[in-house]
């Protein structure tokens, strides 16, 4: 009758990382509340071979302030999840979103104390 053609990656690694909905409504949402109180202006994503990475700036000429990375390769070691700081530094790494985003929610309770 006809013959099945798999597709060109099929049952490999993926050509490209992403963020499920789930994860992107959890970030956006973080990114939203700090943009409301006046700290983050602009955002970056990077959807690549080996990872994702939402990054947010405080302006957009300079370097992101905090990094998401989703790492699939690292899930059954160290956590597919990390939270960079702005020189590079491994603030937060964890198998699960919430509990990384939880220093950077942290903050977002300061600056809204602080007012």
């Amino acid at each position: 009758m006809g013959t099945v053609t798999p597709f060109p990656n099929a049952g490999g690694k993926p050509s490209q990382i992403g963020f499920d909905r789930a994860e992107l409504t959890r970030i956006l949402d973080l990114y939203g509340r700090m943009v409301a109180a006046g700290h983050w202006r602009d955002y970056a994503m990077e959807l690549g071979r080996e990872a994702a990475i939402f990054a947010a700036f405080r302006r957009s000429a300079e370097r992101p302030e905090f990094r998401i990375e989703k790492r699939p390769s690292l899930r059954s070691r160290q956590g597919m999840w990390a939270l960079i700081g702005e020189h590079g530094t491994v603030l937060k790494r964890g198998h699960e979103l919430g509990p990384v985003l939880a220093p950077v929610e942290r903050r977002l309770m300061k600056l809204v104390d602080d007012d």
